[in-house]
This record gives C-alpha cells, sequence and structure tokens, in this order.
C-alpha cells in the first residue's frame, strides 16, 4: 500500500490531494496514508484486503469512504477524524451485529451507508434499527426509509457542493452589491454637492450683472438729471421767463448803438 500511496501522488504534497484511488493494493492494515491529507475529499480502498483500521488518518475534509469487499469486522470508532463523512461504503466485510455500527453515531454528516453482504443485515428488523440508530442517515444499502432507491451518488455529491459554492458566490453578489450602492451612493452626492456648487455660482453672477445693471441705470439717470438741470438754468431766468445768453445780449447792444 506504501508504494501505491507514493505513486498515486506523482510528485504532489499530500495536501494537494484531494482524491485518491488505492483498490486492490493488497494490505491488512493501513500504511502510507497519514494526516498530512488534509484537502483529501475521496477515499477508495476497495479489495485490499484490510483486517483492521487501526491507524487510519485524520482526514477532516474527507466525505466518500469506500472500504467494500475486506475482511473488517470491527473498529469503526478508527475513523473518528473524519467528522464530514457523507458516504460510507462498508459492502462485502464482516460486520456481524448493531453494536458494531454505534461508533458512526458521531458523524452528523452521514447520509449514506453500504452494508449489502454484511451478516448485519440479516437481523431481525435490520433497516429500521439501523435508521434508527443513525438519525441523519437517508439511504441504507442504496434505498431510503421508503424503500426508494438512492438518487445517484456522484450527482447528489455534485450538488451539495454546487450548493456550497452557490452560497459563497451569493455572499461575494451581496459584498459586490452592497460595495456597487455605497459607490453609486458616492457619485450621486457628489453630483449634488457640484450642481449645488454651479447653482451658488450661478446665482451669484446673475445678482452682480443685477447689480451692475442698477448702477448702470442711476449713473444714467443722473447724468439726465444734470443735463436738465443744465438747461433748466440756462433757458429760464428767476422769474420763470426763457433768458436770453450772453451772446445774444451782446449783439442787441451792438445794434443799439449803430441806430
Amino acid at each position: 500500500m506504501e508504494k501505491r500511496v507514493a505513486l498515486e501522488l506523482r510528485g504532489r504534497n499530500p495536501s494537494q490531494v484531494k482524491e485518491l484511488n488505492l483498490d486492490n493494493c493488497r494490505s491488512t492494515n493501513i500504511v502510507g496514508l497519514t494526516d498530512e491529507y488534509i484537502n483529501l475529499e475521496n477515499l477508495s480502498l476497495n479489495n485490499v484486503g484490510l483486517t483492521t483500521l487501526k491507524g487510519f488518518p485524520k482526514l477532516p475534509k474527507l466525505r466518500k469512504l469506500e472500504l467494500s469487499d475486506n475482511r473488517i469486522s470491527n473498529g469503526l470508532n478508527f475513523l473518528n477524524g473524519c467528522k464530514k463523512l457523507t458516504h460510507l461504503n462498508l459492502s462485502g466485510n464482516k460486520i456481524k451485529d448493531l453494536d458494531t455500527l454505534k461508533p458512526l453515531e458521531d458523524f452528523e454528516h452521514l447520509k449514506n451507508l453500504d452494508l449489502f453482504n454484511n451478516e448485519v443485515t440479516s437481523i431481525d428488523e435490520y433497516r429500521s434499527k439501523v435508521f434508527a440508530l443513525h438519525p441523519s442517515l437517508k439511504y441504507l444499502d442504496g434505498f431510503d426509509k421508503q424503500d426508494r432507491e438512492a438518487e445517484d451518488s456522484d450527482a447528489e455529491e455534485e450538488d451539495e457542493l454546487n450548493g456550497d459554492n452557490e452560497s459563497e458566490e451569493d455572499d461575494v453578489e451581496e459584498e459586490e452589491e452592497d460595495d456597487e450602492d455605497v459607490s453609486l451612493s458616492a457619485v450621486y452626492n457628489d453630483n449634488l454637492e457640484e450642481e449645488s456648487s454651479a447653482s451658488s455660482l450661478y446665482d451669484g453672477s446673475d445678482a452682480e450683472e443685477d447689480d451692475e445693471d442698477v448702477d448702470d441705470e442711476e449713473v444714467e439717470n443722473d447724468r439726465e438729471g444734470n443735463q436738465n438741470s443744465k438747461v433748466q438754468d440756462g433757458e429760464e431766468n428767476a422769474d420763470g421767463e426763457p433768458e436770453e445768453s450772453t451772446r445774444g445780449k451782446k449783439r442787441k447792444h451792438e445794434d443799439d448803438d449803430e441806430n
């Protein structure tokens, strides 16, 4: 098994491996698998010849474990480091009673359990007892509590993963929408401030133009008033009668001398 594990690694770091197939490699116990496989999600150990699960590594992200056609009769407690396990295939092993299955009570996410071709399947009310022992269980030996056949496990697992990804994408979209709302709000406020500033400048300009027009009118009125005043002073005497100009008086005096 150890050589097979090294071969399947293909030069990768164990932490980079998400799926590992060790089917048909011969070993009676776990060898070569370590806690370094922290991101391993799918592990297949079908027809290996395992008689014990002692030494099974802690795999925090393991979801699917295939252990069919081995010689396992007990020791399921050694799987306790795989709390996210959802699919467990133990078909074709040596499990004889329900007590052997009790360690699986700790697997809160276990949905699909296969015990086909184990002696435990022959006990009275086997199915109802196993479902009662594991409340999270949805399918047992390929059928649910109402004896309806299970959906394709790969498709179901893909849906679950897609569901997780969609949740993450929704969170990202919500964050982006919040950021966009903030940005739009900022732009809107900036536009309002610019419009307000422009309006203030425009109003001030009008006010200045109006003041200039008023000043021009006053100057013009003053000019007209002065001109009128001068005309009136030159054309009327103190009695209000027209007064002759100085040039007119001189001309008249010359005429009188000639006469």
